[in-house]
């Protein structure tokens, strides 16, 4: 795995090196981004009394004040994060810094939640958290897509991606968050379809009756999608898009699991097989609860590991979190499907036909799944196993570049112009400079953002697909005389 940088960093102007504190946004301006902000219109006197009681009750409960409170002795002024924000090399805008969209919690933390802040605010007169102050940070938190890049280029080691997601979740306690998310979720935790995307599971198992029945008539072989049942090894969770617009990488699942001898070894569970969790980017609350459904779910059917599929965000919540949010060191192992591929096919389990696939293929590192450098090399041993193009996009890895949409903003329709005009333009610049026909993007969130970069950015010959697409392709299965 390479760790070091693949790229020159761009310079970031003398003002900003110099420490000054940016301007910050005007009302105006603030109010006219907040469009899809759920409670804007109520902000009333008490909106910032209401914003410390939540911020008093997370630091109580959590184990958030250590950090916040190691963070807020940091002068972080040196702007060096900004070499690394692809957002803010396309704004060039002072509050795109990340130490600067950092500083707006902290700077709260400081003057309210501390012994000097509460004394130097009676002697100099500080000034206090303000409607508008609170308004900034519910628009600036969701302008950042929390990839998290930032942080490998932070000198004193501070995650804004954790700030931006603990201000978020601050701001959740007290309405202020994308209505996207809300209705997601709880059409997921409390709807009777109890998925993201309100499907009935009716419709859901016709999808997979109907797939069944295309990977026989492709493959000749009958590969089956099981459904609750009891003892087996994985229970299987995907988020569910993947069952209304990526049926390919469902398809590719199954026929993996099958010819590597595992097709009754895993298990979908009707009540509950929604991977997203949208919890990860904005309430430790709702990422409990999702991954409560979870375990309730391997519990009830006896499954003993939980196996996600091409899902970066859901990967990294269960792989994570499982443990902190239910079952402690008796929780199930977390697997992605990506390594269990790839453990399969390094011992012969299944087989690859060689230049399978011979248009130009690229392949994007989700950040959930690459920026710890949890997964990275895998993914890529297998697309050179099949394709006979394989390019690398620069910087890739550790050091990738976000798709644009990434901590939840890709749920958020009302600003795909953003997405795409800003957050993704670094990224449609990289697509374009490999050429590449497909470009391999493991993640539902990825797929559904680069989909809608490249149609955006003059990019309409390149089709976004998932790893599994791509391996239905090439993959042979015993007994089976069909091509895909």
């Amino acid at each position: 795995m390479e760790m070091e940088r693949t790229s020159t960093l761009p310079e970031v102007p003398e003002e900003i090196l110099a420490g000054l504190c940016p301007p910050r946004l005007t009302p105006e301006k603030i109010q006219e981004r907040l469009s899809y902000i759920i409670e804007k219109d109520r902000v009333a006197g008490d909106l910032p009394r209401r914003f410390l009681e939540a911020f008093a009750a997370v630091l109580q409960h959590t184990n958030y004040r250590q950090v916040i409170d190691s963070y807020a002795r940091i002068p972080a002024r040196c702007s060096n994060c900004a070499c690394a924000c692809q957002i803010y090399q396309q704004t060039k805008a002072p509050e795109d810094v990340p130490c600067y969209r950092s500083s707006l919690l902290l700077d709260v933390y400081r003057r309210h939640f501390t012994l000097r802040g509460i004394v130097e605010g009676h002697l100099k007169d500080t000034p206090l958290l303000t409607d508008d102050l609170i308004l900034e940070m519910a628009e600036t938190y969701y302008h950042c897509t929390a990839c998290r890049r930032c942080t490998l280029e932070c000198p004193l080691g501070i995650d804004h991606g954790l700030v931006t997601h603990l201000a978020r979740y601050v701001l959740s306690e007290i309405g202020l968050v994308p209505r996207a998310l809300v209705i997601s979720t709880r059409a997921q935790l409390e709807g009777p379809a109890r998925n993201t995307s309100a499907i009935p599971w009716p419709a859901i198992a016709d999808t997979l009756e109907f797939l069944e029945e295309e990977i026989a008539d492709d493959k000749g072989v009958p590969v089956k999608f099981p459904v609750d049942q009891e003892g087996r090894e994985y229970i299987f969770f995907a988020p569910v898009s993947d069952y209304l617009m990526e049926a390919e990488t469902l398809m590719g699942i199954a026929a993996v699991l099958h010819a590597g001898g595992l097709g009754d070894a895993w298990t979908i569970s009707s009540e509950f097989l929604d991977g997203i969790n949208y919890g990860l980017f904005y309430s430790d609350w709702i990422l409990e609860r999702c991954l409560r459904e979870e375990l309730a779910q391997a519990k009830r059917l006896g499954a003993r590991k939980i196996l996600i599929g091409e899902c970066g965000h859901a990967s990294r919540s269960a792989k994570a979190f499982i443990r902190t949010f239910g079952g402690g060191d008796e929780a199930p192992p977390v697997v992605n499907i990506l390594e269990l591929t790839h453990r399969l096919w390094k011992e012969g389990r299944i087989r690859l036909r060689p230049d399978t696939i011979t248009d130009r293929v690229t392949y994007h590192d989700p950040c959930n799944l690459a920026r710890t450098g949890w997964i990275i090399d895998r993914p890529r041993e297998l697309l050179r196993a099949f394709c006979a193009d394989f390019v690398e996009m620069e910087p890739r890895g550790p050091w990738n570049l976000c798709c644009g949409g990434g901590g939840g903003t890709v749920s958020i329709d009302e600003i795909r112009p953003y997405r795409t005009g800003v957050t993704g333009v670094k990224k449609a610049e990289q697509i374009r400079a490999t050429g590449a026909r497909y470009v391999v993007a493991p993640c539902a969130n990825c797929k559904k953002q680069l989909r809608e970069v490249c149609e955006d950015n003059g990019l309409s010959d390149v089709e976004v697909v998932g790893l599994h697409d791509l391996i239905y392709k090439a993959i042979e299965l015993d007994g089976g005389g069909g091509d895909a």
